[in-house]
């Protein structure tokens, strides 16, 4: 049996390291990410996970683990800005206000898939011009829904958080280490 990892993220490669698995392979699903019309935030980062490890081409007894994470206010779902000027958008948006960070993991092997999606609560400051400018010319956020990560220079405008901290980051570890240990994956192994 192998591990592999549908996401070309970084940080869910970190993530799982942090749970003492490394996977054996990484392959990045190339899935249309758009949501559907009137489709919700939750069942969209569902639907997303469950597509990205579909996508994945594996064998019969591999593990396949992906995940999504977006951003919602209410019904709107703010995905990975397609430029600075929506980034802006996103953030004048969550300045100063709560939302909803939402990440779906998939994992599957074969035709059986495991599925959890964890909801996470955010507080964004009320950013000042300087400190929006100052960010979006970081550049950190492009590839980030909602156009900003809590774990780059974003995460000084995040004075509160309510749920999984690595979630938000992009892997609710708890629950990964859940499913990997359901699926058979031994986490935690002694060398």
């Amino acid at each position: 049996m192998r591990l592999i990892l549908g996401s070309g993220s970084p940080r869910r490669k970190e993530l799982l390291a942090v749970l003492g698995v490394t996977p054996d392979a990484i392959q990045a699903p190339d899935i249309d990410e758009d949501p559907e019309s009137g489709e919700l935030p939750r069942p969209y980062c569902a639907r997303v996970a469950r597509e990205k490890a579909l996508a994945v081409q594996a064998g019969p007894d591999d593990l396949v683990l992906c995940a999504d994470t977006t951003v919602a206010m209410g019904r709107r779902i703010m995905g990975k800005p397609r430029d600075a000027g929506e980034a802006a958008a996103f953030l004048l948006a969550l300045s100063g206000r709560r939302h909803r960070v939402i990440t779906a993991v998939a994992l599957r092997r074969g035709a059986q898939i495991w599925e959890r999606c964890v909801e996470s609560r955010v507080q964004m400051k009320r950013l000042s011009d300087v400190e929006l400018n100052g960010y979006l010319a970081t550049g950190d956020w492009q590839g980030k829904a909602g156009g900003y990560s809590i774990q780059g220079p974003a995460g000084a405008f995040i004075p509160w958080i309510s749920g999984s901290h690595s979630a938000i980051v992009g892997l609710p570890l708890a629950e990964t280490a859940t499913m990997l240990q359901a699926a058979g994956w031994p986490v935690w192994r002694q060398g």
